[in-house]
């Protein structure tokens, strides 16, 4: 059995796995969600970078678990892949779903072409606003879960966007897994392909869109317990 801590991406809670976790859970896995600080329910608590490596840390000592497969999508891949390293023994493999990479140094926003998040940022008190609807478009997603997108949002802490990551040892030494959802694109940003180029990381390709949590839930769910064999 394998213990699944999955973390969304910006301006997502737990909830956005509400339908990836039944599917583990039926599979025989444990199944954890979180919400990172500031946002969802917790918003309002103040919240840079390293604030929520230390929540996903948290998390894994908080309930003693071994065997542990951390699941980091968009953003918080970065500081899923900090928390990675700072598990030990606890940790089985990480999997990055469409999501960027921490580099030792480097903010999430250096990773890819971010000016229209430091200008959303400077223009709305150093939060990032939820997306508008128009934005999840050709994502295949329903109208359905864009509204639920849309309406249970919460805007994101900027500061986990522009402190730098922390890093040890390389990132290339994680057991890991990178999902790439084709329908956002099917280059993978620089530092993820050239972890992926090494060799030493799986590459699985979804014909979906950057939320797959929503779009392919139990596709999502399989490739999870697929890459958990391998560690």
């Amino acid at each position: 059995m394998t213990r699944f801590v999955m973390v969304a991406g910006a301006w997502l809670g737990a909830w956005a796995w509400d339908d990836v976790a039944p599917e583990l859970r039926a599979a025989g896995h444990e199944a954890y969600a979180l919400t990172l600080s500031g946002l969802a329910e917790k918003q309002g608590v103040p919240a840079g970078q390293q604030t929520h490596v230390q929540d996903i840390v948290d998390e894994v000592e908080r309930l003693d678990l071994r065997d542990v497969v951390l699941v980091g999508h968009s953003y918080s891949g970065v500081p899923v892949g900090q928390a990675a390293e700072r598990t030990g023994d606890r940790l089985a493999r990480v999997v990055f779903v469409d999501s960027g990479v921490p580099v030792d140094g480097e903010s999430a926003l250096d990773g890819f072409p971010s000016d229209h998040v430091r200008k959303s940022l400077a223009e709305n008190g150093g939060v990032w606003p939820p997306l508008d609807p128009a934005d999840y478009a050709g994502h295949d997603l329903t109208d359905e879960q864009i509204a639920r997108m849309v309406a249970d949002g919460t805007p994101h802490p900027g500061a986990t966007l522009t402190e730098p990551a922390v890093l040890a040892h390389p990132l290339a030494d994680l057991p890991a897994t990178y999902v790439k959802c084709l329908l956002d694109g099917d280059e993978l940003l620089p530092s993820a392909d050239e972890l992926v180029a090494s060799g030493r990381w799986e590459l699985v390709r979804m014909d979906t869109g950057h939320w797959p949590m929503f779009s392919r839930p139990r596709e999502l769910a399989r490739i999870l317990v697929e890459s958990a064999t391998r560690s």
